[in-house]
């Protein structure tokens, strides 16, 4: 078994929001852009964005600044 999948948790669609100040839009576009990390289909009509790909991603541009 892959550790990585256990030790990685999934932020939902509905928490990505109050975590990054972004609209769902703005996110699928930086997604496209290759900006912000590719989201990980769960299901059907579920995804999720790896936390900790995410939270470097923030701390990459708290750094920047």
């Amino acid at each position: 078994m892959d550790r990585r999948l256990i030790t990685n948790t999934l932020i939902r669609s509905g928490e990505i929001a109050t975590i990054v100040p972004y609209s769902m839009n703005h996110i699928r576009r930086l997604e496209e852009a290759g900006q912000f990390p590719k989201r990980v289909r769960v299901g059907a009509n579920r995804v999720g964005w790896v936390r900790a790909e995410v939270e470097q991603w923030l701390n990459d541009r708290m750094g920047a600044r």
